[in-house]
C-alpha cells in the first residue's frame, strides 16, 4: 500500500503534512512518508484544522463527522482517523484514478 496510511481494525489512519495559507485547498503529492495537503484556511483559531477535515470528508464523499483529527492539533504534520472507508478507496479519491 503506501506510507501515510494504515488500517487498523477498521479505521484507516492518515499521515498528512498541512501546508496552510494556500491559493486553494488541494492534495500536493507527498512530504517524506506523509501525504501533503494544501489549505486555503489560514492557521489561525483553528481554522486549517476545520478547513482539512472537511476537505478530506468531502473528497471522500463522507460525513464531516467519519473524519477526526487524532495527533497534530498545532503542527503541520497531523494524523487523521477515517471511519467508515476502505483502504483502496481513500487512496484513489485522494490521489485521483
Amino acid at each position: 500500500m503506501v506510507d501515510w496510511l494504515r488500517e487498523v481494525d477498521g479505521v484507516i489512519m492518515l499521515a498528512v503534512h498541512v501546508q496552510p495559507g494556500a491559493k486553494r485547498s488541494e492534495v500536493a503529492g507527498l512530504h517524506g512518508d506523509a501525504l501533503k495537503i494544501r489549505l486555503a484556511a489560514p492557521a489561525i483559531d483553528g481554522r486549517a484544522n476545520a478547513a482539512l477535515l472537511a476537505f478530506v470528508a468531502q473528497r471522500l464523499g463522507l460525513a464531516k463527522s467519519a473524519v477526526e483529527l487524532k495527533s497534530g492539533q498545532t503542527t503541520r504534520r497531523k494524523v487523521l482517523w477515517v471511519l467508515g472507508a476502505r483502504a483502496d478507496m481513500v487512496v484513489r479519491c485522494l490521489l485521483g484514478p
